[in-house]
């Protein structure tokens, strides 16, 4: 009996040291040597994985940052140029500055100016109703408010609107990563520069109908009228297959365009009112005086 339990305890512990000497030569034989500046490179990237580098993770990202000779084309959005700064420094590497941008929704057919023509009992995703068929209303290019933009985004920074329901972008939480853009089907989101105070000016319509048919789909569709694009100073307005775009970079934000939109489709966020030119505040005044004296 005891010999057996002696012969038990040698036998599993030739089996122990014979497999921990396998799993030591198997570990030198395929060890991957991993460049320990990559662990670093990744503490200082902000760990979202959101992919709006490029990358899958974080992880990857790093491992590119370490692995590239030129690293000017690369760029982490929700880092910004602080932590790219950061990575310059840990690597050697220069990078290139970027200004901060904002995700921007093109469309402004809520309820109340883009009636229903349909009703949709399917899968609640954008994604699978832009496949089969063009949406509830009668505008095959507009928002399909199923909010997939929103469930991707690991930030919220969006939200639902109930009463338009369109998505809302709650710019001081958007961090640039993207997803939403590439989680629309209809291409109705893109990054315009952060100007400060979030000053804004962009055609909120993406309609390619011609303007009799964009017009009855939607009340604030672009008509593609031109006014815009003869009006602007900067040359920022560009008119393409009927429909307005403002071109962001270019854009001096002059508000020109709004003023003559006839259908209201250029939206302009954040302005302060307009001051009254004082010529117009004296005729005004002059003519509420003559209208007393007619009275009296």
């Amino acid at each position: 009996m005891t010999d057996s339990i002696l012969y038990s305890v040698l036998l599993l512990s030739s089996l122990g040291v014979i497999a921990a000497i396998v799993l030591y030569v198997v570990s030198k034989k395929f060890y991957v040597y991993e460049d320990p500046l990559i662990a670093e490179v990744e503490d200082i990237l902000p760990a979202a994985n959101c992919g709006g580098c490029g990358s899958p993770g974080c992880k990857a990202f790093a491992e590119k940052l370490v692995s590239s000779e030129d690293i000017s084309a690369l760029f982490c959005p929700v880092g910004g140029n602080d932590v790219m700064k950061l990575v310059s420094q840990v690597l050697g590497k220069e990078v290139a500055e970027k200004d901060p941008t904002v995700a921007v929704m093109r469309c402004q057919g809520a309820c109340d100016v883009r009636p229903k023509t349909t009703e949709y009992q399917g899968p609640k995703s954008c994604a699978i109703s832009a496949l089969i068929y063009s949406g509830e209303t009668d505008c095959q290019y507009g928002c399909l408010g199923d909010g997939d933009c929103v469930t991707v985004c690991k930030f919220d920074a969006m939200y639902m609107d109930e009463t338009t329901g369109l998505p809302v972008i709650i710019t001081d939480k958007c961090t640039s990563c993207g997803a939403c853009v590439e989680a629309c089907p209809r291409d109705i989101i893109e990054m315009h520069p952060r100007h400060k105070r979030d000053l804004k000016v962009f055609v909120g319509c993406v309609n390619e109908d011609k303007a009799g048919i964009a017009k009855k789909a939607c009340d604030v569709a672009c008509i593609g009228c031109s006014k815009c694009e003869d009006i602007c100073p900067k040359d920022a307005v560009i008119m393409k297959n009927n429909l307005a775009y403002i071109d962001p970079v270019v854009c001096t934000l002059c508000r020109k365009c709004v003023e003559v939109c006839p259908t209201h489709s250029i939206i302009e966020t954040n302005f302060p009112p307009k001051k009254v030119k004082k010529v117009e505040a004296e005729v005004e005044a002059n003519v509420e005086s003559v209208n007393l004296k007619t009275d009296a």
